[in-house]
């Protein structure tokens, strides 16, 4: 194939232009052999014999209370309304339990940012440390 076969008379170098894939070769073979040497250190496993132990069955999780928050900033604990002074009292009697409840938060996506970390706030100033947020799933596709 003669490169400018329309420009006939001008250039008639009989000459080939190849590219030269020697140095790709090269550099491929170069890095399989890398690969065949690195592999056995991506595989190797050290064998332990771990101690055994008898394990009791895991303690219950507990009391989940829902607090419920609307865009309009009411509250509602276990989706009765509640007021800030009686959420204050509720969370107080919740920390002073054995085990305290986790507080799962149902929080409308239209409520202000300033609202659910006042009452995270809340929550973790009586000593409630165990939040969860409540989401709905996705509608299937």
């Amino acid at each position: 194939m003669a490169f400018g076969a329309f420009q006939q008379g001008r250039y008639q170098n009989p000459a080939m232009v190849d590219i030269n894939v020697t140095p790709m070769v090269d550099v491929m073979l170069v890095l399989l052999v890398i690969f065949i040497l690195a592999a056995p250190v991506f595989t190797q496993a050290l064998q332990l014999e771990l101690p055994q132990a008898n394990v009791n069955a895991a303690a219950a999780p507990g009391e989940t209370v829902t607090l419920a928050l609307d865009a309009d900033g009411r509250l509602f604990w276990n989706n009765q309304a509640v007021t800030s002074t009686m959420l204050e009292a509720r969370l107080a009697q919740a920390a002073r339990q054995a085990t305290p409840p986790q507080l799962q938060l149902r929080i409308d996506k239209h409520t202000r940012y300033e609202a659910v970390a006042q009452l995270m706030a809340a929550a973790q100033s009586h000593g409630l440390h165990r939040l969860g947020f409540v989401t709905d799933p996705a509608p299937p596709l």
